[in-house]
């Protein structure tokens, strides 16, 4: 992995200013573009010289032998991690992105944020929530089908979710009541992630003073709600991508399937809130777009207890303007936590 330290301070400010201009542009640059920057005093021929280095470096590469160069992805995390220059949010920027939080509903507050997020960036925005991460008021079972159950969750928020659960063929009636009142004493006015544990400890511990049937009712009840389907994912904006030009129509089409693949976003979205503030994944990084080619810039939200209830971000090309993106992304963070309490 390449360092800033390995760099001299002329081949940072060239590379710097190269790949400042690719993301401006979308097209090579040469060194008679970049040696005529105002900022960069020096010949075409030294600019040359730098720009040779820095592709030995595997920072740089030519789409072909007369073209200009193209940062890497290698390039691009160097730029991200060290050079780029963040910019802020204009007033402007900043009431849009409030304006949209101002409505008492989780649900569309969401939503909001999501179509908001694709309008200030021109992307494709992406949204992954925690379904039962709210508190529960009323939990209750109802015999579907042999071998399933619904379980009907009523949310302290006013939100209601139905679920369909693997149940015992033979469970009778006194089963789904007796799980209903069991789940209701230790769930009322806590979330399910919450008490998860200590519900299968007790279960484990005998201690439930349940019979056979209705324990088995409870814990596939709290596996199947408690785990990764629990992950739901709103997605804005998709005809930006198709704003794309048309040698790009390939990659779209590999990045729309890729989207498809709900399961696979929801556990790259996820994987970014093991860290604080924005993550960058920038095309191979990940392996979900290695092959589109794409970058994500995400960050998690947070609920009234400082908890991490969730993750947005962006999707487009490597080319974004990672350094008006990334503000963007982490101020809906903030404003979208901000109201959640």
């Amino acid at each position: 992995m390449i360092a800033l330290t390995d760099i001299d301070e002329r081949s940072q400010e060239i590379f710097r200013r190269l790949v400042e201009t690719y993301l401006a542009t979308g097209e090579p640059v040469g060194s008679r573009t970049l040696s005529h920057d105002s900022g960069i005093e020096v010949s075409a021929a030294t600019v040359r010289n730098v720009m040779a280095d820095l592709t030995d470096l595997g920072l740089l590469h030519a789409p072909h032998i007369s073209a200009g160069r193209l940062p890497t992805e290698l390039g691009l995390r160097l730029f991200v991690d060290g050079l780029m220059q963040v910019g802020d949010l204009t007033p402007e920027e900043r009431r849009a992105i409030e304006s949209e939080a101002e409505t008492d509903s989780a649900d569309t507050l969401l939503e909001a944020a999501a179509a908001r997020l694709s309008g200030l960036t021109r992307s494709a925005s992406l949204i992954v929530t925690q379904k039962s991460d709210a508190p529960l008021r009323q939990i209750e079972f109802v015999r579907t089908s042999p071998g399933q159950a619904l379980v009907v969750l009523v949310f302290e928020d006013g939100r209601v979710e139905n679920r369909v659960i693997t149940a015992p063929d033979d469970l009778p009636s006194s089963s789904l009541i007796a799980a209903g009142n069991y789940l209701n004493a230790r769930l009322r006015g806590r979330t399910l992630s919450q008490t998860r544990a200590s519900i299968l400890a007790e279960i484990d511990a005998n201690q439930a003073e349940l019979d056979a049937l209705t324990s088995r009712l409870v814990r596939a009840g709290v596996a199947d709600m408690s785990g990764d389907g629990d992950w739901t994912m709103v997605v804005r904006g998709r005809g930006h991508l198709l704003d794309e030009s048309a040698q790009d129509i390939e990659r779209v089409r590999m990045l729309l399937d890729d989207l498809e693949s709900k399961r696979d976003v929801i556990d790259l979205l996820t994987a970014a809130r093991d860290g604080e503030g924005v993550r960058v994944f920038i095309g191979s990084e990940n392996r979900l777009f290695s092959l589109s080619g794409s970058s994500v810039i995400c960050a998690p939200y947070r609920d009234a207890k400082r908890q991490i209830v969730g993750v947005l971000g962006i999707i487009g090309p490597t080319r974004l303007n990672y350094a008006r993106v990334v503000p963007i992304v982490d101020y809906t963070a903030e404003v979208l936590s901000r109201m959640l309490k």
